[in-house]
């Protein structure tokens, strides 16, 4: 597989987008693995260095799906 920015060769694919970027290339993002819901306060489990190809753009804020109701 191949860098998405330069064409060498790939050492991740973004957790995003599944982009594939070289050592030079790769970027770290937030990702949220879970949510934990109580009635207080929310919480989530996230891991800080998600290898993020910095091509792609992550939405800030969740979408309604409502087909899937």
């Amino acid at each position: 597989m191949d860098c998405w920015h330069c064409r060498r060769t790939a050492v991740a694919t973004c957790r995003f987008c599944g982009r594939a970027v070289c050592e030079d290339h790769v970027k770290t993002h937030p990702y949220i693995l879970e949510l934990f819901r109580s009635n207080d306060v929310t919480k989530a489990l996230v891991v800080e260095d998600a290898v993020y190809c910095g091509a792609c753009t992550p939405r800030p804020d969740p979408l309604e799906l409502p087909e899937l109701d």
